[in-house]
């Protein structure tokens, strides 16, 4: 059976302490109704990181939502999309007929600051946090020359800029390649404005049956992989294979060539670094060219591959468990051309990309891809 999109739903993304989990929820599965002009739901797949426990039903019940299926699944960074992929498998195989898919996180209270690293983990032992992570990757692009400090600064400068169109974002500005290189360090290379926000907030997703509907966005295909050891086998950094591997599947469900089939695309830039990767992983610019494709544009509104026109995890925020759905409701608009200032002209195909992280010796601890196709 073929699936589509009925309607999605956020809230705001920022720090909101003041804001609970039911008050956030609220937000995103009230507009996702609406949206799909639904009044129920069949089962519920809830995707959350630190959320405590019987958050899904708690924040359900505050809706009228009790006695169907719910089920909480936590992915890392790709929660969202994880209960987002579940939901399309219970609607394709007849399971349910129509279901929500929901993320939530509220980090502003979990945590003073960062995320801390898992202690059970190795390398969260030894204290290496995600923006250590991906400093490395920075690091090791540098010292091969496949990109430059101005580069990694332009990913930031572009999808901050991107963000002034988007009102639910956490940030936004008109910043320099010079002002994000001079924002404080936070590891190096990376800078301040070139990491991801603590953010919180819901997104939602209402999935059904594919109809000749002029609002339906049908979903192409889907993707998701666990990762697989990380090496010396491997000639590349933290993320890329994982990323690689699951576009593949997802690009042949969806029945297209290559990434560059498709018009827009959401992916998951944690950090700077992590976008220049993941364009290059996902194949939407060739090897060693994801830092040249910031600074020439080609990843900008407006360029041959738009990337991130929601301003990305860097300046729309990054709720963890939110994280995936909010991408998802982003192309969702896009490819009903409902995206205001930010929409991407004629876009048709497009692709989320949601990758969490990490487990000591593994390629990324989950990714999510999936192609979606406008009405």
């Amino acid at each position: 059976m073929d699936v589509a999109v009925h309607g999605v739903g956020t809230s705001h993304f920022g720090r909101q302490p003041d804001r609970d989990l039911v008050a956030l929820a609220w937000d995103a599965v009230r507009e996702a109704f609406a949206d799909a002009a639904v009044s129920a739901v069949d089962a519920v797949w809830v995707g959350t990181v630190f959320g405590p426990p019987g958050v899904a039903q708690r924040v359900l019940r505050a809706m009228g939502i009790t006695g169907i299926p719910v089920v909480t699944v936590e992915n890392a960074c790709a929660s969202g999309t994880t209960a987002f992929a579940e939901a399309h498998e219970a609607v394709r195989t007849g399971r349910y007929g129509r279901v929500l898919a929901l993320g939530l996180e509220q980090l502003s209270t979990a945590f003073d600051g960062a995320i801390h690293p898992e202690p059970t983990d190795p390398e969260g032992r030894a204290g290496l946090a995600l923006p250590a992570l991906y400093a490395m990757a920075a690091a090791r692009y540098l010292h091969l020359g496949t990109a430059t400090p101005e580069q990694l600064a332009a990913v930031s400068v572009k999808n901050h800029a991107h963000a002034l169109h988007n009102d639910r974002a956490q940030y936004s500005g008109r910043y320099t390649v010079e002002e994000v290189l001079a924002s404080r360090m936070i590891a190096d290379p990376l800078t301040l404005l070139q990491c991801c926000p603590t953010s919180d907030g819901a997104a939602a997703a209402v999935l059904g049956p594919a109809a000749r509907d002029a609002r339906h966005v049908t979903v192409r295909g889907v993707a998701m992989r666990s990762g697989q050891p990380w090496d010396h086998r491997s000639p590349h950094v933290w993320g890329h294979d994982i990323v690689r591997d699951t576009a593949a599947d997802a690009l042949a469900a969806a029945g297209l060539a290559a990434a560059t089939d498709v018009d827009v695309a959401e992916v998951h830039d944690a950090f700077t670094i992590g976008e220049i990767v993941t364009t290059e992983a996902l194949g939407l610019v060739p090897a060693g060219e994801g830092g040249k494709a910031a600074t020439e544009g080609v990843t900008a509104l407006g360029g041959a591959h738009p990337v991130n026109p929601s301003g990305g995890l860097l300046s729309r925020g990054h709720p963890l468990g939110a994280t995936g759905l909010a991408q998802l409701a982003e192309i969702v608009w896009q490819l009903r051309g409902e995206a205001g200032a930010r929409q991407v002209d004629r876009a048709r195909l497009g692709l989320v990309e949601t990758m969490g992280g990490g487990v000591s010796g593994l390629d990324g601890n989950a990714c999510v891809i999936t192609v979606l196709e406008a009405p």
